[in-house]
């Protein structure tokens, strides 16, 4: 006659192996709530939802009942950005049509929670097949219901080097800097504006410090009444391309954080009455579709958005799959466009 073991208490059971029943008697609460929780259901008080979403990081619980998934891949955008969106789409749309997935897209930017409901709700709803999470705030408790619920999630993360655990892609923003600066300096140009995004963005600050670098290496110091700081839009490349062109020494180049910055910058030299690039050089950053078009087309450094899209679409697939993604972090290399924004400075 064996012994029999002291039954496990919930709350002790190994980080990772806890049950919906387990988590249930924790939150005080029924089996039937956690599972709505999980599945992104409404008709939960808040205080309830985040007591249990809570116990889920806290135990680090992993759905391991199968659940029918919708043949989709969903790529969720929060504040969406037409210019990046239809690369990124496509280059999703390229490794998933051909595994007999479509691509679903959500903006999850402006959606009020209803009801103690959270970011993941409308994703858990549609039962995808895996996310992929675009855009430039990323916070991991955002999606953290996603991977308790077994859904499998990728970071498309454009904005650097991530401060999470998830899976990411993104892309060589410090030698996309070195590159831009470089190619100015070659030109003759010492006299640089710099206008960065916001600071709480990893690649600005990699761009910032890469052009900072290049110049010290040169043998030149950034001065710091040429550096602007900005949102990636074209009214604050406007405002602040606007201000750097108003000084009494004004720069004869101007590196920018992405191209819509640098499309403000050309306004601004229009209303300056400057020509580009006979008085002022301009680079951009992330070469959409707009750079070639604009006049004169604009020099710029690529990130392969497409590209990217495929790269996340293939480790989403492999996590639905089972597999390990490794490594977890894969960066695509970005390189510089010259086109006639950009000239040797005026004599």
């Amino acid at each position: 006659m064996t012994d029999a073991k002291p039954e496990e208490k919930p709350g002790r059971r190994p980080r990772g192996t806890m049950t919906v029943a387990a988590i249930a008697q924790l939150a005080g609460v029924s089996p039937p709530t956690v599972s709505k929780v999980l599945n992104g259901r409404s008709g939960i008080a808040v205080d309830t939802r985040e007591r249990v979403e809570a116990l889920l990081r806290e135990h680090g619980y992993r759905r391991t009942d199968a659940t029918s998934a919708m043949p989709i891949v969903e790529v969720a955008f929060s504040g969406l950005e037409s210019h990046l969106a239809i690369e990124i789409m496509r280059g999703v749309e390229e490794v998933v049509r051909d595994r007999g997935l479509t691509v679903g897209f959500t903006d999850l930017q402006g959606r009020a929670p209803r009801a103690g409901r959270r970011t993941a709700d409308l994703l858990l709803s549609r039962r995808p097949t895996g996310v992929i999470a675009v855009h430039s705030a990323y916070r991991g408790t955002y999606y953290q219901q996603l991977t308790a619920s077994g859904v499998p999630l990728v970071v498309l993360d454009p904005t650097g080097e991530p401060v999470h655990d998830t899976p990411s892609v993104g892309t060589t923003n410090w030698s996309g800097g070195i590159a831009a600066a470089r190619h100015l300096l070659e030109l003759g140009h010492r006299r640089i504006g710099i206008i960065t995004g916001p600071a709480g963005y990893m690649c600005a600050r990699a761009r910032l410090e890469a052009a900072r670098a290049a110049l010290e290496t040169a043998g030149l110091a950034l001065d710091p009444e040429l550096v602007r700081s900005g949102a990636f839009v074209f009214e604050d490349g406007l405002e602040l391309g606007g201000q750097l062109l108003a000084r009494p020494r004004r720069p004869t180049a101007v590196l920018c954080g992405d191209d819509l910055q640098a499309l403000g910058v050309y306004e601004a030299a229009r209303r300056a009455g400057l020509r580009i690039p006979d008085d002022l050089s301009v680079v951009g950053f992330d070469d959409i579709e707009l750079a070639r078009w604009c006049g004169p087309p604009l020099t710029t450094v690529r990130q392969p958005f497409a590209g990217m899209g495929n790269a996340a679409a293939e480790m989403v697939l492999a996590l639905a799959a089972g597999q390990t993604v490794d490594p977890a972090r894969v960066e695509l290399a970005t390189s510089l466009v010259i086109r006639e924004s950009t000239a040797p400075p005026p004599a």
